[in-house]
């Protein structure tokens, strides 16, 4: 009887020698003469731990990791590929309590399946939410999206339900789904680990969308930086098409919907949505002025609608399990839950998916285990590189959109980068002021102009040169930035900028508030 051990293909993975160790496992077997069989699987998101080894057995899967090619003989002299014990085991893998304390709903099937195999995918629920939709007039598809509660997972956090809504009731003859999947906040991943790992979810949600708006041709646009992510979805959508899940007639039901997997531009304004329908249709990623809204005016003038990856992502599930049970997840108007991305100076980085309402200091300290550095936690940067620095009086704050709003923050994309007590908040804000200075489309002048200037009077202010005059000029511009800027990559960039400079004042060369680090 052939043994299944378990390695993962995600490209997180593969960068700590993934494809090395499976190599290793594949040669000491042979010589060994032990009948193995490999599985490349997604990854679980347990970085630290990568590459996770994990083992088939009677009593569920063993887990042994971080495994490098050296370890590999003693793990055969210890019998792993029974689940012998080693130094690197670490039992069974559902039990390590940074997993087995998640609420894992869109990314339950991650680390589990292979990504690139229907039938892994539909033996633990996959397209299921698709054949609840097409049993449903396209009206019930969207309630069930709206009474679910999802908002957008992109960052504006907008009702999925109500843009849907507006793309159902515009009159045209050719509408699109559009999947905005240039990632390019720092410390975020969920996006590329979906689409790497479960690829199929994605496709699935997306294909719902259409149903339910008259859509019949869709785009997965994906950051150049995302080649494994790329060459997976462009798989998976053959895939999906030679199943006949994407077709001229899906599943016989008379619906029609394809897709195409689009490589981004390189540019982080074109994770903005009107600057991504520019870079689709050919031209260069400039914002567009709105209204009109690209539900009403998208891709090539049509209505159009657009989200993230987890929100389509999560949409099969509502479909399946019904608008209740995703509901009951979460606190106040966050509904569900949100895979949360923890890195920066962290111990246990990686990716931790659960409801609404956990707090930063439960990810910080009971699932990332402080920082790497061992030194003290000073700031924590939520919602991607135009979030703000959170500080630590507001760790406990249940993480939640309007709450996070009522302290000056964001969730954003769940994107959560720690910094220990050496960080020097000031370069950090000059840092977001330059990020914007360079990532600018230049449409606008107070992102163009606004960010250069706001580098230099940081510059001034950290070099003692009239400090009070500066502060002041730097909270104009920043006002300036915030209501004059045609999208978010300006009117955001002051918030790391004025939460350093709130929080973080001492590191400007002004006077401390009463505040400490944890």
């Amino acid at each position: 009887m052939s043994i299944t051990l378990c390695v993962p293909c995600d490209s997180a993975a593969l960068a700590l020698g993934a494809d090395e160790v499976a190599q290793a496992i594949q040669t000491q077997a042979a010589a060994r003469g032990i009948a193995i069989e490999i599985a490349r699987t997604s990854s679980r998101g347990l970085f630290w731990l990568e590459p996770l080894v994990e083992v088939q057995t009677a009593q569920g899967r063993i887990g042994y990791g971080p495994v490098q090619v050296k370890d590999v003989p003693s793990l055969f002299d210890a019998a792993f590929h029974h689940g012998g014990a080693h130094p690197l085991g670490l039992g069974p893998v559902e039990e390590i309590p940074y997993l087995k304390h998640q609420e894992r709903l869109t990314f339950a099937r991650m680390g589990v399946t292979r990504p690139l195999s229907l039938e892994d995918y539909q033996s633990l629920g996959g397209y299921e939410g698709l054949r609840h939709a097409l049993q449903r007039p396209d009206a019930e598809i969207i309630q069930v999206v709206l009474d679910s509660g999802l908002r957008g997972r992109g960052g504006a956090a907008f009702p999925a339900g109500i843009k849907w809504k507006t793309v159902a009731g515009a009159a045209s003859h050719q509408k699109y789904v559009v999947c905005n999947a240039d990632e390019g906040d720092s410390g975020t991943y969920s996006d590329r680990m979906t689409m790497e790992g479960d690829p199929f979810m994605l496709i699935e949600g997306m294909t719902i969308a259409a149903i339910a708006v008259g859509a019949t041709e869709g785009y997965v646009y994906i950051r150049s930086e995302y080649p494994h992510a790329v060459a997976t979805m462009r798989e998976a959508v053959a895939l999906a098409t030679a199943a006949g899940f994407l077709s001229n007639n899906i599943l016989g039901t008379g619906h029609r919907f394809h897709l195409e997997v689009r490589k981004a531009a390189g540019a982080y304004v074109c994770g903005e949505e009107t600057a991504m329908l520019e870079s689709i249709e050919g031209k260069r990623g400039v914002v567009r002025a709105k209204p009109p809204i690209p539900a009403l005016h998208g891709l090539f003038g049509q209505p159009t609608v657009i989200n993230n990856v987890i929100t389509f992502a999560t949409v099969p599930l509502i479909l399946a399990k019904g608008a209740k049970f995703y509901k009951d997840y979460g606190v106040g108007r966050s509904h569900g839950t949100l895979p949360m991305q923890l890195t920066g100076n962290v111990k246990h980085g990686g990716l931790i998916e659960k409801a609404f309402g956990v707090t930063l200091r439960e990810l910080i300290f009971d699932y990332g285990g402080g920082t790497a550095s061992g030194r003290p936690v000073k700031a924590v940067q939520v919602g991607g590189p135009l979030g703000s620095y959170v500080p630590p009086e507001h760790w406990d704050v249940p993480m939640d959109y309007e709450a996070f709003a009522a302290v000056g923050a964001t969730v954003g994309h769940g994107g959560i980068v720690v910094h220990d007590d050496s960080a020097d908040m000031a370069q950090l804000a000059r840092y977001a002021m330059e990020f914007c200075a360079v990532e600018s489309c230049g449409k606008c002048t107070p992102c163009r102009i606004g960010s250069t200037r706001g580098v230099e009077v940081i510059d001034r202010l950290v070099g003692d040169q009239n400090r009070p005059q500066q502060v002041k000029l730097l909270r104009d511009l920043c006002d300036t930035m915030q209501n004059g800027s045609l999208c978010a990559m300006g009117s955001m960039t002051p918030n790391p900028v004025l939460s350093a400079l709130n929080h973080y004042p001492q590191d400007f060369g002004l006077a401390a508030p009463q505040t400490k680090a944890a």
